[in-house]
């Protein structure tokens, strides 16, 4: 086993892509998927747990970190996106399937990775947390409004609020002055009042605000098409979601209809917010390998 960790490059669509790999080099590989507005530093809590037993790889996403930064908007759609992890899948695991981690867009971008044919090929299992399978979310919320009830006309407005900043993410300046009063704080801070993370457990990366500007195009590139044209997208892998229950971005309700897509569904609900890869790294290490343990079985 290796503690030390190598970095390779990945090109895939003309983006270079940073992968990182440390742990145990006979071991499975799990590969970790960062989200917004984060680089692959973002798992720093949960890399350790996982060296003994896996071997572990992670990457900045295009637009993030030591990754190329496309500036077309239509660069970061997430069919490009699932193209780069499919890249790294086969750069670093060639004639294996992969666990995987995901968390944030880096879980929409893997759910969307999921929803592919070869995906049962490449994928051997996939925890998702804190992001939701965009198909799935506009079909949930029509399937409410189509019966509106009170409660399911609450459910879908519980998310509305909780997505209403992304509308702000749409409008260029306006999103800008946002993030730069969000962070005025410090990345800690943020991470704190927003997610109720210990700021001592925080590191704020040095390109954060031109990551979390970048990714911007994640939001601008899909959000829209993606609710307003929902498609039917069977996921036949393993699927392990961990909800986090005090999440403010994304609502636990929206997941009640998962199981009318995925084939072979887990479900843990845990008391955190979005952000617990980092307040909650031992319970996350704790339920992932469980769960790949129980696919063994």
């Amino acid at each position: 086993m290796s503690e030390t960790v190598t970095r390779t490059n990945v090109v895939n669509e003309g983006m270079s892509l940073a992968v990182y790999e440390t742990g145990n080099s006979d071991g499975e590989t799990i590969v970790l998927v960062h989200g917004w507005p984060d680089t692959h530093e973002m798992w720093g809590h949960i890399v350790p747990r996982l060296t003994e037993r896996f071997r572990v790889v992670s990457y900045d996403a295009r637009g993030a970190g030591a990754s190329t930064v496309p500036r077309e908007r239509s660069a970061y759609r997430l069919r490009n996106l699932a193209s780069d992890f499919y890249a790294v899948v086969d750069a670093v695991s060639p004639n294996a399937a992969v666990h995987v981690l995901a968390h944030d867009w880096g879980a929409v971008t893997v759910w969307d990775a999921a929803g592919e044919p070869h995906a049962v090929d490449r994928i051997r299992s996939y925890t998702s947390i804190s992001g939701p399978n965009l198909d799935h979310l506009g079909k949930w919320s029509r399937s409410r409004l189509a019966r509106p009830s009170w409660s399911n006309v609450k459910q879908v407005l519980a998310q509305t609020r909780a997505s209403w900043y992304t509308v702000t993410f749409h409008i260029p300046g306006l999103s800008t002055l946002r993030i730069r009063r969000q962070f005025a704080k410090g990345w800690p801070a943020f991470l704190h009042e927003f997610s109720g993370v210990d700021p001592s457990l925080v590191t704020e990366n040095p390109t954060l605000f031109s990551d979390a500007t970048n990714g911007m195009n994640l939001y601008r590139a899909n959000l829209v098409p993606r609710l307003m044209k929902p498609r039917d997208r069977s996921i036949d892998i393993p699927v392990h979601l961990i909800v986090n229950t005090e999440d403010v971005a994304v609502r636990p309700d929206h997941y009640e209809d998962t199981g009318k897509w995925v084939k072979n569904l887990t479900r843990n609900d845990i008391h955190a917010g979005h952000w617990s890869p980092i307040s909650h790294a031992v319970e996350i290490v704790e339920l992932t390998e469980k769960y790949i343990d129980s696919l063994k079985s």
